[in-house]
């Protein structure tokens, strides 16, 4: 029998359809660990594309903004079931489609598993506040509100993880939605789209838009669409806020990060050294909380950098599908180059470089786009290389002498996501708490590993004051309305003195 090696042509989902493409274009999805592995063939989505899903979306916003909140919270609840049965077969495509290893794409899945659970308790909840009011006889209270046609754009490192943290919280406060995921991972976007549908939710509600640039920058501009969600680089980030901007549309923004680890003298080592390896190399690094900068007190400097060389040295790359890999791939061939020109540019810059720098070697290792778990020391934090976020396996190991000369340190970014401290001295915890300018800080853990009731989100470039996950994810989604009930018979005239 010979196979039928033709790659599989997927289509968008816009009122309840699966279609292609107006313009007939597509666009090939394909593994990172194996590049001659087709997975599929996308709609390549253009403008007229985008104006076909708003158009649905536009119609099944009235009937779905008045189904009761519990009500879509049952769907939303029943996708969260439908996700935990398929992790497994979610996992696997995931690996397959951007190269982390099984046991990553599982802890993916099983995000969205939580978002989906977390979220639908808000159905029964969307709390509204009461207040007294300052006249008798008169009842005042706030409520939520859906916005309308909510683009989602989101990225292709955690392609099941993030787009639950949009779709779910938009979906449970009213509001309708076109959801374009990244071009490298189209294939998991589109399941979790299936699993909407099966899940009931009606047509229109939920539109799927394959596509790169094209898709996304039509979303971005459309008229009818009112708020913009995206997560991906600044440079691009900007470009949606400034449009944004002009047009008055609600905008969230969740961006880079070039986060920190600090370990004091004090610390319990081999605890740091594990929290190190696994911020720095899990995921290959590309995670906007990946550790890319690692502050040691000078007194433990040495010994710390030689076990973490040597554990660093340890990592098993390769396809994460196979038993034993711990770091996957890069997610495609310019990712790569990019993570190799910063590496260039940090030995041009003076800073030593331990281990790594170069492509893996290995002929299973070849057919994809694989990258050694690279260290710098002698890292000067002015250098390119401590002050851009590189987002791959690449890691700057620097000593200080005060813990106030690392927070300063730690601080001296443009970014502002996530942070660590290694410390079995409270003082210093409380500190670094309150002290560390980012919108997350851990203590004697990574800076990877957020859970969805708590926000998610920064300050400075890496966002622009909005948070994801948590109950907050429900502020970007929904308008308060203050809601005053007069029940005293006459006019009475708030803020005006008597007669």
């Amino acid at each position: 029998m010979v196979e039928n090696k033709r790659p599989q042509k997927y289509l968008n989902y816009i009122d309840g359809r699966w279609v292609p493409a107006k313009s007939g274009r597509t666009f090939v999805d394909s593994n990172p660990a194996n590049k001659k592995e087709i997975i599929g063939l996308f709609p390549d989505s253009g403008f007229e594309d985008v104006e076909r899903a708003a158009l649905a979306a536009e119609r099944a916003y009235p009937s779905w903004r008045l189904v009761p909140a519990p009500k879509r919270a049952e769907i939303i609840l029943k996708a969260g079931l439908l996700l935990q049965e398929r992790k497994e077969e979610l996992a696997r495509i995931m690996t397959r489609e951007m190269g982390k290893v099984l046991r990553e794409t599982r802890g993916d899945v099983q995000e969205a598993v939580d978002m989906a659970f977390y979220i639908a308790g808000e159905g029964r909840r969307l709390f509204g506040q009461t207040t007294p009011s300052e006249l008798r006889n008169k009842f005042a209270m706030s409520v939520r509100m859906p916005v309308g046609i909510c683009g989602l754009i989101t990225p292709w490192n955690f392609p099941v993880a993030i787009p639950s943290w949009k779709i779910f919280p938009a979906l449970i406060c009213g509001n309708t939605v076109i959801f374009k995921p990244a071009e490298d991972t189209p294939l998991c976007g589109l399941k979790m789209v299936e699993i909407l549908e099966e899940a009931g939710i009606p047509k229109g509600v939920v539109n799927l838009i394959q596509g790169g640039p094209d898709a996304g920058e039509a979303i971005v501009h459309h008229p009818k669409i009112r708020l913009i969600s995206f997560t991906g680089s600044c440079e691009v980030g900007r470009l949606v806020a400034e449009h944004c901007g002009k047009t008055l549309k609600r905008c969230s923004l969740e961006m880079g990060g070039k986060n920190a680890q600090i370990v004091m003298n004090d610390a319990d080592l081999d605890l740091a050294l594990e929290g190190a390896v696994w911020g720095a190399f899990g995921t290959t690094g590309q995670r906007c909380t990946a550790t890319s900068r690692i502050f040691v007190h000078e007194k433990i400097f040495s010994g710390f950098r030689k076990q973490f060389i040597a554990r660093s040295r340890r990592i098993k790359i390769g396809n994460g599908l196979k038993t034993g890999a711990e770091m996957g791939p890069l997610i495609n061939g310019v990712q790569r180059e990019r993570v190799h020109d910063y590496v260039e540019i940090g030995k041009k810059e003076g800073a030593k470089l331990e281990i790594g720098g170069r492509f893996a070697r290995g002929k299973e290792l070849a057919r994809g786009f694989f990258y050694e778990p690279t260290i710098f020391t002698d890292v000067d934090c002015e250098m390119q290389i401590a002050q851009e976020e590189i987002f791959g396996p690449v890691t700057c190991l620097i000593p200080f002498k005060r813990f106030e000369d690392a927070i300063q340190k730690v601080n001296g970014v443009p970014y502002g996501l996530s942070s660590s401290l290694y410390s079995r001295d409270v003082n210093f915890a409380m500190k670094a708490i309150r002290d560390i300018e980012a919108g997350i800080t851990y203590i004697n853990g990574p800076t990877i590993g957020a859970e969805v009731h708590l926000p998610f989100g920064g300050v400075k470039n890496t966002g622009n004051g909005h948070r994801e996950a948590g109950v907050t994810a429900i502020d970007i989604f929904s308008e308060w309305k203050s809601v005053f009930v007069d029940y005293s018979g006459k006019l009475q005239k708030a803020q005006i003195d008597a007669d």
